[in-house]
């Protein structure tokens, strides 16, 4: 009996890992009498500060990524509320990304604890996709103790999708010949690129699911809805040609958070964007990369999307220098006001391989130079102690400031 052509190499096979509650699971992982609380991870509810992650526990009550920690104790008075442990989340999500790596060099990570893998190549070697997602499955537990939910499907947006339908510990497949089937009963929400505007806009023209977009002809909803319309009507019919893009082939590092709820508070919305440039840091370090360019994605509540850059004088890794870089582009470039946001990003650009070249800097040149020797002794350490010593406690005194964490 011929194998179907999915396991024969006749579509691509792509693969989205996407570990659970990560910060919350690596908590209970660490503190097992938590197991079956209510875990907060990021600020105090006594302190500004916001979510960084929840446990499943703490979803259930309406806890979410980006909520403030004061609205988080509110929905849930009983939530076990915790500093974040950046050091200890980047030694797992190490371990994970090492052993992805294993099956196949074209390993894109999203951030420190999702990733897709192109195993297109793979499938004569290792088997189907599904069995490569059920052995990561196993050996992610194995080695970590962790669980993750694994999609795996034609393209980036289905495989995402599909591990995001499994979750918590989900291993879901959707084959090729299934993508627009699966996709066409989700509620439009679920489309890439959907948020809370744009879904009451769809919903108020009768577009309530993601295959209602299939039955619109294409120039009247470019007309209704602008030209992001045919993209988002190419997602519904299941096409998705983006590249899985290795780490060291990438152009640019970025983290981004979409908040479950429109952020006003410039205090707030300068605590996420300090602790997204602290993950490109520290991404860019793993990764032996420098940036010279910081890009600031906002998006506001009407979906208007904003970027704004800025070049640095030198390509740099350091936690400090795009951390305020970021900054100035939040408060200084983009002209917020008092505006708020749904989503915001950071992003590392024109990058560079390997440690800098000891170009002197014309301004704060020994701050520069301790700066930097500090975030390769704090990465040291923790990659072999575990977390001893937070960067953010260290430049409190030099008022850089530095978010809840989270990393």
């Amino acid at each position: 009996m011929m194998p179907p052509p999915w396991d024969c190499g006749f579509a691509r096979a792509v693969l989205h890992v996407d570990m659970d509650a990560f910060y919350a699971s690596v908590e209970v992982l660490d503190d097992p009498s938590l197991r079956g609380r209510p875990v907060i991870v990021g600020g105090t509810p006594e302190g500004r500060g916001v979510v960084a992650a929840a446990s499943y526990e703490a979803r259930r009550h309406g806890v979410r990524s980006a909520m403030s920690a004061a609205r988080a104790r509110q929905l849930c008075p009983e939530g076990v509320f915790l500093r974040p442990r950046p050091a200890r989340y980047a030694e797992l999500s190490r371990v994970v990304m090492g052993l992805l790596r294993g099956y196949t060099p074209l390993v894109e990570p999203l951030s420190i604890d999702e990733a897709f893998l192109d195993v297109s190549g793979c499938r004569r070697l290792l088997g189907p996709p599904a069995v490569i997602a059920g052995d990561i499955k196993r050996r992610v537990r194995l080695e970590t103790g962790l669980t993750a939910s694994v999609g795996a499907a034609a393209n980036k947006f289905l495989a995402k999708l599909a591990s995001d339908h499994g979750k918590p510990d989900g291993l879901v497949v959707i084959e090729p010949a299934r993508g627009r089937d699966f996709i066409a009963p989700l509620p439009i929400e679920r489309l890439w690129g959907v948020g809370s505007v744009a879904s009451q806009q769809l919903r108020a023209a009768g577009i309530e699911r993601i295959g209602d977009l299939l039955e619109r002809d294409v120039a009247a909803l470019t007309a209704a809805f602008g030209a992001h319309a045919a993209r988002l009507r190419e997602l519904a019919a299941g096409f998705d040609e983006r590249p899985v893009v290795p780490a060291q082939e990438a152009k640019s590092v970025g983290n981004e958070l979409t908040f479950a709820e429109d952020i006003a508070d410039a205090a707030q919305l300068r605590d996420v964007c300090d602790e997204l440039a602290d993950k490109v840091a520290r991404r860019l370090r793993a990764d032996d990369l420098r940036a010279r360019t910081v890009v600031l994605k906002a998006r506001y509540p009407d979906f208007t999307t904003v970027t704004r850059s800025l070049t640095l004088a030198a390509a740099t890794a350091g936690g400090v220098e795009l951390r305020e870089a970021a900054r100035e582009l939040l408060e200084r470039r983009l002209g917020r006001g008092s505006r708020p946001l749904r989503l915001l990003g950071v992003t590392a650009a024109n990058l560079e391989s390997g440690a800098a070249g000891g170009q002197a800097l014309l301004f704060g040149e020994a701050a520069r130079e301790r700066d930097h020797r500090l975030d390769e002794v704090l990465d040291r350490v923790a990659d072999r102690f575990g977390p001893l010593l937070r960067r953010g406690a260290a430049d409190a005194k030099s008022g850089r400031g530095g978010g809840p964490g989270g990393g």
